[in-house]
């Protein structure tokens, strides 16, 4: 790997990846490569927290890796990789789970209890994730963490469990800190813009796929919800639907928010929407044509090549870890 600075990040292989996780996280990414050593995985063993079809998980995992690549990440710049190929992320879990995580640290999780609900049957393993999760990053000495601002609450653990290791041991692990980017970070749901465009969205009308139908990605811009004021301006709080899709114009066309508002000044929301469904949709058939050039068989080479590439770099923290609890 290069000297530059390391940044770790990586999307689940589960659900309808969505344009709330392109604006939110992937296109944010790509424009970081350049200045930053960075590794993408696909972060399988957090997809089986809830079961999952095996078929369809093969498929995801192969899905989420084209999504990298037709998003632009460049595998000359970055290392993509699948997160069961390297055994080392789950032995450190385990690790970290014994040696300094709590489950006062765990039961603070607000992102648990938004999954669990008031549910006991669940698995372990979606109360442990956030452990898991440290581990992706503290296994290759992550400076930074690229996440949304309600992924903050992850990073915060990730570093309390890296601080008390390393006051308790040695200094093995280095400290990462989130990169916000507040732009864009939350992308809201198209059906109700309280809440974040999500995966496992009951309605299809909350998000657009990625790998939607372009003509039924327009019907679902045409259908999103508004407000009865009529005025397309910028109000998160007094008009959060009418927010979130002049998030989504400005990101996807380049034009400042600002300048969207002056150039609908007078018009009504059909005008815009149909506008804004228009982007979406040459988007969609963009992305769409460079996601089918992709061959999957060299997916797959290009998983196993990132995975060899970092096993040494998991396996030279791990070994640390285990010579200072004295396994090894």
């Amino acid at each position: 790997m290069s000297n530059k600075k390391i940044i770790f990040s990586g999307v689940q292989p589960s659900g309808n990846t969505h344009l709330g996780n392109y604006l939110g996280a992937i296109k944010n990414w790509t424009q970081l490569q350049d200045k930053y050593q960075c590794l993408f995985c696909v972060v399988d063993y957090h997809a089986i927290t809830v079961k999952q079809d095996l078929k369809e998980l093969k498929k995801k995992i192969i899905e989420i890796a084209k999504i990298y690549l037709a998003s632009g990440i460049d595998p000359k710049k970055s290392i993509i990789f699948q997160q069961s190929q390297i055994s080392e992320h789950t032995e450190l879990t385990w690790i970290l789970n014994c040696a300094s995580a709590r489950m006062s640290d765990l039961n603070k999780m607000i992102q648990f209890k938004d999954k669990a609900g008031e549910s006991e049957n669940v698995s372990i393993g979606l109360f442990d994730y956030p452990v898991l999760m440290a581990s992706d990053i503290l296994l290759y000495q992550t400076d930074l963490v690229p996440v949304g601002e309600d992924q903050k609450q992850h990073i915060e653990l990730t570093k309390t469990i890296a601080k008390r290791f390393n006051n308790e041991y040695d200094n093995v692990f280095k400290i990462p800190e989130p990169l916000i980017k507040k732009e864009g970070a939350r992308i809201m749901g198209l059906d109700d813009a309280s809440k974040k465009m999500s995966k496992s969205a009951r309605s299809e009308f909350n998000y657009i796929a990625l790998l939607d139908e372009p003509e039924r990605a327009r019907k679902k811009i045409m259908k999103a919800v508004t407000d009865s004021e009529g005025a397309i301006k910028y109000d998160i709080e007094k008009k959060p639907a009418v927010s979130n899709l002049l998030t989504i114009h400005s990101l996807l066309s380049d034009y400042s928010i600002k300048d969207l508002e002056n150039k609908y000044k007078g018009k009504g929301y059909g005008d815009f929407k149909k506008d804004l469904s228009e982007l979406v949709v040459k988007f969609l058939k963009d992305f769409q044509d460079k996601y089918n050039s992709i061959d999957d068989k060299e997916v797959e080479q290009l998983l196993e090549k990132g995975a060899r590439e970092l096993k040494p770099i998991a396996n030279k923290t791990l070994d640390n870890v285990k010579k200072e609890l004295g396994l090894s």
